[in-house]
């Protein structure tokens, strides 16, 4: 039985099925194993782990901890009372969007692969150049923040690094509008999202790409990338500081867990905390080389969670209330055994949005793809609600493909 217990619970004997972060965020090279010694349970606590999920049928057990399924209905419940009625602003339509948003996602992941070959070379980094494409990224997510949010949870191994950036980017844009903020603070933080990464042009492919799991070696050389980064952009004469702040920062957590410097909450900058926490959301809602994405549900469970350590509380609530509980383009179950993909939140209350439905998993097949409002009753276009998320891949089928209907 898996069982989520604090890592203060750990003792020799017990197996590790999870340690709970991000498979970059640790220094192991594997994450399931038996704890043999205290040495091992003293580095997951310096790893800045709080919390792991055992495996009681090969290890020791925890008599009174709850099970992973209790812990994270426990969790979902308090995230929908936290979130589940903030406001949602759209100025035009998915469909009217999706066309520049595909345009602006190719221009965009096409600038930071040219930004990264050029500091493997040791370039400055042009900002003429990239400023228009964060102007654009703007104006995309205030004409509806969807579209191109949505577009970029495709990712593939080949292209990860480029739209990760792109992703962070995208995100902190919308975060920085949803807690408004000003214009130019907002244009800043998505520069600085843009450009973050800039340090991993460095790091070399074989470790950045490696399939398993880094040594402690391959680790040390990835935990650089932050240092790398804030020393390429202070080569560009006009950066600012906020860029700058957040490609240096974005790896640090509020209990000092983090790197480069172990900066704890009082010296890491608002917008740094921000963008740590886009970063992580991004990241492990991604398929990479080495793990699956998670659901943007399952990712925001983690973002709660690790607010309690790693992250401002208060910024991980606000950030979730922006992305909301079903983002345009998240796949869902719907009661009525139809599965659909969000097309729209509801203005007021996320856990009835707009959904494009195209599968009958009842019958095991394709059926003529139309619009549901779950905000309706019956005789209205609703009358059916979701019952959880679902993954494309154990569906075999493309949810992109019908983002929006003809």
């Amino acid at each position: 039985m898996f069982k989520k217990v604090d890592a203060s619970q750990l003792k020799v004997g017990m197996f590790i099925q999870d340690l709970s972060c991000d498979w970059m965020a640790h220094p192991f090279v594997r994450n399931r194993f038996v704890i043999t010694s205290e040495a091992e349970i003293r580095k997951i606590i310096n790893a800045g782990i709080h919390d792991v999920v055992i495996d009681s049928a090969r290890g020791l057990d925890v008599d009174d901890a709850p099970t992973v399924a209790e812990a994270q209905a426990a969790t979902e419940r308090e995230i929908i009372e936290l979130i589940a009625k903030a406001p949602v602003v759209t100025r035009v339509a998915l469909g009217e969007e999706m066309r520049r948003a595909a345009q602006i996602r190719h221009q965009a992941s096409t600038l930071v692969r040219s930004v990264m070959q050029d500091a493997r070379l040791g370039k400055a980094i042009e900002l003429d150049a990239v400023e228009p494409v964060v102007q654009s990224i703007t104006e995309s997510i205030l004409r509806n923040p969807g579209a191109l949010t949505g577009l970029l949870r495709i990712k593939n191994a080949d292209d990860y690094t480029f739209l990760h950036s792109v992703s962070v980017c995208t995100l902190l844009v919308a975060f920085c509008r949803s807690r408004n903020l000003d214009a130019e603070t907002t244009h800043q933080a998505g520069l600085g999202g843009l450009l973050h990464d800039t340090g991993k042009a460095l790091v070399p492919d074989a470790i950045l790409n490696k399939p398993g799991p880094l040594t402690e070696e391959e680790y040390e050389i990835v935990r650089r990338h932050p240092q790398n980064g804030y020393d390429l952009l202070r080569q560009s004469p006009d950066i600012g500081p906020i860029p700058l702040d957040i490609t240096l920062h974005h790896h640090e957590r509020r209990d000092g867990s983090g790197y480069p410097g172990h900066q704890a909450e009082g010296d890491i900058s608002e917008m740094a905390q921000m963008a740590a926490i886009v970063d992580v959301y991004d990241a492990i809602t991604s398929d990479r080389c080495y793990h699956k994405g998670m659901s943007a549900a399952a990712a925001l469970r983690k973002i709660y969670e690790w607010s309690k350590h790693h992250f401002n509380p208060q910024y991980a609530q606000e950030f979730m209330r922006c992305v909301g509980i079903y983002p345009v383009g998240t796949m869902v179950l719907l009661e009525s055994g139809r599965l659909g993909v969000v097309i729209e939140p509801h203005e007021t209350n996320l856990l009835a949005p707009k959904v494009n439905v195209f599968f009958n998993t009842k019958q095991n097949v394709y059926i003529k793809p139309e619009t549901v409002d779950l905000s309706r009753g019956l005789g209205f276009g609703g009358a059916d609600k979701i019952v959880g998320h679902e993954s494309a891949a154990k569906w075999n089928v493309d949810p992109m493909r019908f983002l929006t209907l003809a």
